[in-house]
């Protein structure tokens, strides 16, 4: 299956699918409307998300607004050994979108002038970063992705480059420090010149960033970001958590690993510190909308900070700012967001740049895919599917026809690993 090759393509991105089928019915549940509306198509929104479930998602549930409207449903099954559904309020690990509670952080402390976007990282932390790279690596590098530190992640479960997915159970409650993560990182080769477009995605970058925010604000990160990030936001159901299970409804996560797994192994239970501030988040798709549009509305940031977020260079085939990245959707607008996973759940958020359109999905279901003979995920129907409610969601005034959805689904990342 030459899952090494794979790895050594796509390492270090966010996104990542797998594949079965369901023969049960769907299950949906609608939400109310804060009024009656009729910008968004609920019945329509529903079958779309049917349609992923239909497809093969075990499970997937979603939050849209428009305005004050709002619509949430789900499709399918949160445990498919009990048939318990899926339901619109479930907590979900949310892999990468931590990255931008992450970088909201470290914005503040710019604000706070703690810290200089474009100071060298070895100022602050000299002895986790010595030498030319301290001083070659600036802060703002490490937001988008340009640092050209290696990803960690290949060599925290090693067992993957070996055509194995023995690594997954066997860590599964290995506690490990940041510090030991962020050594790994710098031990992998370097993916280019400090600065250099484009960029390569990098988890590393992000764990040294939590380290950075602790050691300016004299905090821990976790407690920092749960109070000036989530708690400012308003977020009820999104935390960082200290124990490998979660707090609150949630579904099974299931993890194919390409075929590796057969049938998918439920990861629902996992110690996340090897995702540390760089992937950890647990949340909602609707606090998820919630946060997106407290920052871009200025609640979290100033808007000189937001004006650094949103200048974005290219990274891993994506428009990458500081801990976010925009989509185009010809004939809709651009969108901003990040997806994230993590061994068996995925999710997406995109909002318009005014935050008044948004949409926030998640799936139980990973790495359905099968691989080609050069070691790349073959196109699969629920990566279609997907992209159509995306479009639906976002984009309810242009034909789905009107949108190019393998450009769409690259855009996602669905088919490269990380958190």
């Amino acid at each position: 299956m030459r899952i090494a090759r794979l790895l050594g393509t796509v390492l270090g991105t966010t996104l990542l699918t797998t594949t079965a089928v369901l023969t049960v019915p769907a299950q949906a549940d609608t939400g109310v409307a804060a009024r009656e509306g009729v910008t968004l198509d609920r019945p329509a929104l529903r079958d779309s998300l049917d349609a992923v479930h239909e497809a093969g998602m075990y499970g997937v549930f979603s939050s849209v607004r428009d305005g004050r409207e709002w619509w949430t449903g789900a499709s399918g099954q949160a445990d498919v050994a009990t048939g318990r559904p899926v339901t619109p309020d479930m907590r979900q690990r949310v892999g990468s979108i931590s990255k931008t509670f992450t970088a909201v952080g470290i914005m503040q402390q710019v604000e706070r002038g703690r810290v200089r976007l474009d100071a060298p990282v070895g100022d602050y932390l000299p002895d986790l970063i010595p030498g030319e790279r301290g001083r070659e690596i600036t802060v703002r590098m490490l937001l988008n992705h340009t640092s050209g530190i290696g990803d960690y992640v290949l060599s925290a479960f090693p067992s993957l480059a070996k055509g194995s997915a023995d690594s997954l159970e066997a860590e599964r409650f290995r506690s490990v420090r940041p510090a030991e993560l962020v050594r790994t990182g710098l031990a992998a080769p370097a993916t280019g010149r400090p600065g250099a477009v484009p960029g390569s995605y990098s988890n590393t970058n992000y764990v040294i960033a939590g380290l950075l925010l602790e050691k300016v604000t004299g905090q821990n990160a976790d407690a920092y970001l749960t109070r000036q990030v989530i708690d400012r936001a308003g977020l009820r159901h999104t935390y960082l958590p200290r124990t490998p299970y979660i707090k609150g409804p949630h579904p099974r996560m299931y993890e194919s690993w390409f075929g590796l797994l057969d049938p998918a192994r439920d990861f629902s239970v996992y110690d996340m510190s090897w995702a540390s501030t760089a992937g950890s988040v647990v949340s909602t798709t609707d606090d998820l909308n919630r946060f997106y549009r407290s920052l871009l509305g200025g609640k979290l940031v100033g808007k000189a900070s937001l004006d650094e977020m949103t200048r974005t260079v290219p990274v891993s085939g994506v428009d990458y700012g500081l801990g976010i990245y925009s989509l185009e959707l010809r004939g809709c607008g651009r969108f901003w967001g990040h997806d994230g996973a993590v061994f068996g759940a995925g999710t997406i958020a995109l909002s318009s740049r005014d935050g008044k359109r948004q949409m926030a999905l998640a799936q139980n279901l990973m790495k359905y895919q099968e691989l080609d003979e050069n070691g790349r995920p073959k196109p699969h129907p629920i990566d279609d599917a997907i992209a159509a409610y995306v479009v639906r969601a976002l984009c309810p005034d242009t034909p789905a026809s009107g949108i190019d959805h393998s450009r769409l689904t690259k855009s996602f990342r669905f088919d490269q690993l990380s958190h």
